[in-house]
């Protein structure tokens, strides 16, 4: 039997784990209880949480027993499959409440009383909002609530949908809360501070690791590029067609949909085997793009950083930064997919003339200075790549245009910004009598 047993975990539950070649516990899954839980990705938080919740509920398994928050609808696809995996010998149930899905499926789901919910806060609060008492019932004896990356559910883009999932669950002194992220921020950390129901220990933060060791593992090489920013498609051809990457699964990470899309169909037309996930994309190509990475029917993904947190894709070799990202602590979420439980990783940013302030930032939070990649040089790329890739480039372009593609975006942007304007009263100015 695995060590799992020896921390409480029920003999049905180690069995399954041990089923899936998972035999000892990691230090973040020894540690949790009622907690925020810190550790680095790749390091098993799902089963930290996971574990304990499919314990407890085995010995009581009546309703909705426990509810998991998360901020994509990968990450909750992904976190059902694997509660799926694991309490398989049970017959469990669980309700995945995402957008992109119907509504009315959903709710008779909810309906239906399942063991769990795994949900995206948006889309679970419009089923509170909207759905009927019938449908929401059974959140109000929820014994368990997870947030899953909390760093990011509990910045400003969530509030108020957080709110309204939380008005529906029973009050903190009935639950247990549980929060799991790779990046303890001050927010996450502020919330140890705050008052708990008396009848309930204090709050307590498990970090597994320093911050520094937390960001970048030891076994991922972190290298830069300088490239013009105009011909960055060609530099990235070069990469990924380089005899020593060819073979290499890869992630390209994008800042806009309108370049992960462009940078998809230049790739694609210079024949890689490349899929691409962002919210631009209809929920079935989203899963269809991830099933298709991860069975390596495509070697490369290029993806928004929608698929830049707690994605679990074992084999990513190679992580590159298209685009650098503003916030430091997106690069490590972004990296954090390759070099993976021990396994080694490498990652490149392209860094174009206006990325260098960003760069310092990054190195100054991971604490290491990125070394240069020299396998590509300008030459090459001139010889070798430059031309092709900026005719594949504009065929993309001229596809992306007859195809209207992101005009439903820019439609909404307008009606938006139309409704804005039409609740905005000028306030005239009264007339004052003279004396």
């Amino acid at each position: 039997m695995s060590d799992f047993k020896s921390i409480g975990v029920s003999r049905w539950l180690s069995e399954s784990l041990n089923a899936m070649r998972i035999y000892t516990p990691t230090a973040i899954q020894k540690a949790c209880h009622d907690c925020i839980g810190g550790a680095k990705t790749g390091s098993g938080k799902t089963i930290a949480f996971g574990a304990p919740m499919l314990t407890k509920w085995s010995e009581d398994p009546m309703g909705i027993f426990g509810l998991v928050l998360t901020p994509t609808r990968e990450l909750a696809l992904q976190i059902a499959e694997q509660f799926a995996a694991l309490g398989a010998a049970m017959n469990i149930r669980i309700a995945v409440i995402v957008g992109g899905e119907s509504m009315v499926e959903q709710a008779i789901k909810l309906q239906g009383k399942p063991h769990f919910v795994i949900a995206t806060p948006g889309r679970l609060a419009d089923h509170i909002l909207n759905s009927g008492e019938d449908t929401i019932e059974g959140l109000k004896r929820v014994r368990y609530l997870v947030l899953d990356e909390a760093d990011r559910l509990l910045s400003n883009s969530f509030g108020s949908d957080l709110q309204r999932c939380f008005s529906i669950l029973p009050s903190a002194d009935k639950r247990q809360t549980l929060l799991f992220t790779a990046t303890v921020t001050d927010a996450v950390r502020a919330l140890k501070d705050r008052p708990t129901p008396t009848n309930k220990p204090k709050l307590f933060i498990h970090e597994v690791d320093s911050v520094d060791k937390v960001a970048i593992p030891s076994q991922l090489e972190t290298y830069f590029m300088l490239v013009p920013s105009y011909v960055k498609e060609s530099y990235l051809y070069s990469i990924l067609s380089h005899e020593d990457n060819e073979k290499k699964t890869a992630m390209v990470f994008v800042n806009r949909t309108h370049t992960a899309e462009v940078v998809r169909r230049t790739l694609r037309n210079l024949e890689i085997r490349v899929a691409s996930l962002h919210s631009e994309l209809p929920q079935q190509e989203r899963t269809n793009s991830l099933h298709r990475f991860r069975a390596n029917a495509a070697r490369v993904l290029i993806a928004t950083d929608v698929a830049s947190r707690g994605l679990d894709i074992p084999d990513v070799e190679l992580v590159i930064n298209y685009d650098i990202p503003a916030d430091p602590d997106d690069f490590v979420h972004r990296v954090g997919r390759t070099a993976r439980a021990g396994r080694k990783g490498q990652t490149i940013s392209l860094v174009s003339e206006k990325d260098v302030s960003r760069i310092q930032a990054i190195e100054e939070r991971i604490n290491k200075k990125l070394d240069k990649y020299e396998k590509i040089t300008d030459n090459k790329v001139i010889k070798k790549s430059l031309q092709s890739v900026s005719i594949a480039k504009r065929e993309a372009e001229a596809e992306m245009s007859k195809e209207e593609f992101g005009e439903r975006k820019r439609t909404i942007k307008r009606k938006s910004q139309k409704d804005d304007s039409s609740n905005y009263k000028i306030k005239k100015p009264k007339n004052k009598s003279r004396k």
